[in-house]
């Protein structure tokens, strides 16, 4: 999900105007019930499942899950002065975070706190860093599944899995003005065995995304059947993303490799467990 960054700012400040502190020591807590609203559930019945997931992730991680969530009770003032108890939690940065990642991502709010208390910093530049490198990760998984499915597709339709590779690169070849699959890993230094697509700038990545989606539309919606058809198709329409690139001054091929996903994500597990060992809450319990 890309954010404005206008729309970041305002995100950011509202997750900054939740935050606690615990003083003597100096620990950021945050509670549930201001989290709720920041994330966009409207009923706390709904949100304190999504708790309980997150709770269940921290099990499953061997965590211990009172080191990071702590039950509370909450008074609230009612009509003529009437007041009543209601359940809250304190929960922790990494709590938060697990939230976040048991929560509906279709959902900016949520898709923002997933980096925001991924971060061991409120900075506005490494949050937006931050959020760049998930969105190219978030665009690699959805080529992923498209090409899944084109494999599926033309399988049914002839096509095995060296006939699946030959039409992947004939594509390649059309998005890349004329370099297929082999010479863009050359020109970018990839190895082999490794997927070019895992050293894809976002763009690029987006567009053999689209591409490949038109192709399993078309060729399912045309009942398309062989190599020789489902080729034709899917060069055309990497073809037509390359002329629309082009139209906006933008040649595949001349773009700077990325970072290697596969350390990306190792990175961005290995600051998830600094989460998990960062802040603890304090032994006494805070009402």
């Amino acid at each position: 999900m890309e954010f404005k960054k206008t729309k970041l700012v305002e995100l950011k400040e509202k997750f900054d105007s939740i935050i606690n502190t615990e003083e003597k020591n100096n620990i950021e807590f945050w509670y549930a019930r201001d989290l709720q609203t920041q994330l966009g559930y409207k009923r706390w019945e709904n949100f304190i499942e999504t708790i309980k997931k997150a709770m269940q992730s921290c099990e499953n991680a061997g965590i211990p899950v009172e080191n990071h969530f702590r039950e509370v009770a909450k008074m609230i003032n009612l009509a003529k002065g009437a007041k009543r108890t209601i359940q809250d939690y304190m929960l922790t940065r990494y709590a938060c975070y697990l939230i976040a990642q048991n929560g509906d991502s279709k959902k900016e709010e949520i898709a923002f706190a997933q980096t925001y208390f991924a971060v061991q910093t409120r900075k506005q530049e490494i949050i937006e860093d931050r959020i760049k490198l998930m969105n190219r990760l978030e665009a690699r998984e959805k080529l992923k599944e498209s090409e899944k499915q084109l494999s599926k597709n033309i399988y049914e339709r002839g096509v095995d899995d060296l006939g699946f590779a030959r039409i992947r690169s004939k594509g390649d070849s059309a998005l890349f003005g004329g370099l297929n699959t082999m010479q863009m890993k050359a020109k970018y230094g990839v190895k082999e065995n490794r997927p070019l697509a895992d050293f894809l700038p976002t763009l690029t990545i987006a567009a053999k995304n689209l591409a490949t989606e038109m192709t399993n539309y078309n060729v399912t919606e045309k009942d398309m059947y062989g190599e020789e058809s489902i080729t034709d198709e899917h060069v055309d329409n990497n073809s037509s993303v390359r002329s629309m690139l082009e139209k906006r001054g933008i040649k595949p091929e001349n773009l700077k490799p990325a970072e290697d996903l596969k350390k990306l994500e190792r990175r961005v597990k290995s600051e998830s467990k600094k989460i998990a060992g960062s802040n603890k809450l304090p032994k006494n319990e805070m009402n």
